[in-house]
């Protein structure tokens, strides 16, 4: 029990660092911040004018998840990043800590982050569009229900991702936006999957994007209950449920091959 605590309380720790390396470098972090806000009026204002409501707050969710979610992907492998550029990660994966309490810290950190980041995007967006986009019908309980289960999955695949910058500090960050853009394709951020070739549509299937945005565009656009999206979301609750401990393994694989062949020094 007091071996549980203590993990705890190094997680904790783990996750007022990054933080404290947000605060750093908040400048930058302002700016990733007003990409988001650009970016999300970018893909609305394509339907303005040319669409119903319906159809600006469609892209517009589609925009701000795929943000969300794509900011739990990185931050996990950002993590990783920031030390190997500050030479200090070799100092981490030899203190006394069970690795699993330094990425869960880094996985809370990002869930965190992401929620933030999103809420605060979110809360702008009626001073841009108006009347184009009316949250009086969203049903809020089904949202927050699906965004945290479908954190379970992309912390897996961040956790996986992070394996990149790992093995490669000026190449790897590049590696793990590879894999954000494929999930982009095929999960139907910004289309219905129906609209792509016959031979990708299979892989949507396997994309725990794709049944996030069919849950939370239900929950925005068509008051839909936590009971009619239990497909969706008991489908995510699996994916997670695989996806976190292949995340765990595959980092531990990366991690045992980095120091093998001497990848972890900064000029490595």
């Amino acid at each position: 029990m007091l071996n549980l605590v203590r993990e705890t309380i190094v997680s904790y720790a783990f996750i007022e660092r990054n933080f404290n390396l947000l605060k750093r470098y908040l400048s930058w972090e302002i700016l990733f911040f007003s990409y988001s806000i650009v970016n999300a009026l970018t893909i609305g204002l394509i339907m303005v004018g040319r669409g119903s409501s319906e159809d600006v707050l469609y892209l517009v969710i589609g925009a701000l998840i795929w943000g969300f979610l794509s900011v739990m992907m990185r931050e996990v492998s950002d993590a990783i990043t920031w030390e190997r550029w500050e030479g200090t990660i070799e100092y981490t994966f030899m203190a006394p800590i069970y690795r699993i309490t330094h990425l869960v810290g880094s996985c809370l950190f990002a869930i965190l982050y992401g929620l933030l980041r999103t809420a605060l995007v979110l809360a702008i967006m009626p001073l841009f569009f108006g009347e184009h986009i009316d949250l009086g019908n969203a049903n809020w309980l089904t949202l927050v229900v699906t965004v945290l289960i479908s954190s379970l999955s992309f912390i897996g695949i961040g956790l996986m991702a992070a394996i990149f910058p790992l093995l490669s500090p000026e190449k790897g960050q590049a590696a793990t936006g590879i894999i954000q853009s494929m999930l982009l394709l095929v999960s139907g951020i910004y289309y219905e999957i129906d609209v792509l070739p016959t031979w990708l549509q299979p892989i949507s299937q396997i994309s725990p994007a794709t049944y996030t945005l069919r849950s939370i565009r239900a929950a925005m656009l068509e008051n839909a209950s936590v009971e009619s999206q239990l497909g969706n979301l008991s489908l995510l609750l699996v994916i997670g449920v695989l996806l976190i401990p292949l995340g765990f393994w595959v980092f531990h694989l990366g991690e045992k091959y980095a120091k093998r062949v001497g990848r972890l020094k900064r000029s490595g």
